[in-house]
């Protein structure tokens, strides 16, 4: 049974589902463009959305907000304004919340950043990918390496100074130089932060379907132990699996999530995690964006809901916290899952025996070894019974 003492800290996610192009090794919700995206209309939409939403979320101040897709820089600052305006007309925004939007380098300019700004984002996350332009193209990207230099130069020229990029290591034929170059690149870029992560084959992607040849899985390691290295000699501090910041830069309202924190998510496709007195609901929109446009603000554009049980709470409540290099502290267990941290005892004693884990007063956390093994290491604790798969949830 489920004791909550206090609630989780809040945020919002907002999910932009159209792209110029769908990339063949993403499986997020995203829709290539077919003709004139309907701006106006969407904006409407998210807004109605948001406000059949707020119930469950009466009184509560939200603390960061996420504008991701799909990419969010195809719709105009002025579209981007006007939803700003209407999430705080809505909720309490915290003061100084964090408020990021993901675009992509082919679809901006600094002219479209500074309007950006000018509406309230004050973060950025830019999905490079790549500086090597046969990179970019086997992967599917839109723009190529001048307009991915331009990006971020553009958005320093904006105003921004805490900007994310994105990096992928492990791609197809890729070499250890070449993941070296992409890196120091990025670097010479001055990002506050850097998300660096290994390509992996998810299902329901053309890369699925038909797998390009990449690197060996001992090349793999030893990318990321170089890359590792690299960032931390230019005081790069990883905090999380694929995260790494600059001191006082981590991402907000990413930590929310892997600090089991609730979120509201609106949008075509989005999901959502909200506590209660009584348990957690896990929810979702429904997926095809003229589905969510004709549906939005109704009961109709409810994609599903459920209430994890204390096993699958406890499972998901690890599945997040074990990505943090931190780790957690066994307080934060009871007060975000709502639960006794020895119904855990069993797996933490085996991984910890097996050095996967160390465990103190203060903090539980993976090991080096843990975290090469992150995946081995939460199935630990998966729910017996449960085929739940962890791999592709590690990804960023």
């Amino acid at each position: 049974m489920f004791q909550f003492t206090t609630l989780p800290p809040l945020s919002l996610y907002v999910h932009f589902p159209w792209c110029v192009r769908k990339c063949p090794y993403c499986d997020f919700n995203s829709h290539a463009v077919r003709g004139e995206i309907p701006e106006a209309q969407y904006i409407d939409a998210l807004l109605a959305d948001l406000e059949a939403d707020l119930p469950r979320v009466w009184g509560r101040p939200v603390r960061s907000i996420f504008l991701g897709g799909g990419t969010p820089s195809l719709f105009s600052p002025e579209s981007i304004e006007r939803l700003l305006a209407g999430v705080r007309a809505r909720v309490a925004l915290m003061p100084e919340a964090e408020v990021t939007l993901e675009a992509n380098p082919g679809t901006v300019e600094v002219g479209r950043f500074r309007g950006y700004r000018a509406a309230g984002v004050n973060r950025l996350s830019i999905g490079i990918q790549s500086f090597q332009p046969e990179q970019l193209q086997k992967l599917g990207r839109i723009h190529g390496r001048d307009e991915a230099l331009a990006a971020a130069q553009a958005a320093r020229g904006a105003g921004f100074d805490n900007f994310n990029l994105d990096l992928m290591f492990g791609l197809p034929q890729q070499t250890l130089d070449e993941a070296l170059a992409d890196l120091r690149t990025a670097l010479a870029l001055q990002p506050a932060h850097l998300s660096v992560y290994q390509l992996t084959l998810e299902p329901n992607t053309l890369f699925h379907a038909q797998p390009p040849a990449l690197p060996d899985e001992d090349t793999i390691a030893i990318m990321q132990e170089a890359l590792q290295t690299e960032l931390s000699d230019s005081d790069f501090s990883r905090y999380e699996v694929s995260a790494y910041a600059r001191a006082g830069r981590r991402c907000r309202h990413n930590l929310n999530y892997w600090q089991f924190g609730d979120y509201l998510g609106i949008g075509a496709g989005a999901h959502a995690k909200i506590t209660d007195a009584v348990g957690i609901t896990r929810l979702w929109k429904v997926k095809q964006p003229r589905d969510f446009l004709a549906t939005a603000g109704t009961a109709a554009a409810l994609g599903g809901e459920l209430r994890p049980g204390t096993d699958d709470a406890a499972f998901e409540f690890m599945l997040n916290a074990l990505r943090l290099t931190e780790g957690f502290s066994p307080a934060l267990f009871s007060e975000r899952a709502g639960l006794p941290l020895a119904m855990l005892e069993p797996a933490l004693t085996q991984a910890t025996e097996r050095g996967l884990l160390v465990q103190s007063a203060d903090a539980i956390r993976a090991t080096p070894l843990g975290q090469r093994f992150l995946n081995d290491v939460i199935a630990l604790f998966l729910p017996e019974g449960n085929a739940c798969s962890t791999g592709g949830l590690l990804k960023r």
